[in-house]
């Protein structure tokens, strides 16, 4: 009985992505190691972006750092 938890931001995932996430899990369950859809379990927890970390900042900063600089236009 396999139990799958997805967490993602919360920053506007469809209820249409989300139904494909859950399908694609399954399936890839159903596919790679023969798991039955009946009792897989796939559960999506969105998190608040101010709660979410990564390279030990948090997510807002960490995305300032990968964007390119702005150019000065004169």
């Amino acid at each position: 009985m396999p139990y799958v938890n997805i967490k993602i931001t919360k920053e506007g995932a469809t209820k249409e992505q989300k139904a494909e996430l859950i399908a694609g899990v399954t399936n890839l369950l159903v596919r790679i190691l023969n798991k039955s859809p009946a009792t897989t379990f796939v559960v999506i927890d969105e998190v608040a972006v101010e709660d979410w970390g990564v390279g030990g900042l948090p997510v807002a900063d960490y995305r300032k750092r990968l964007e390119p600089p702005l150019k000065k236009v004169d």
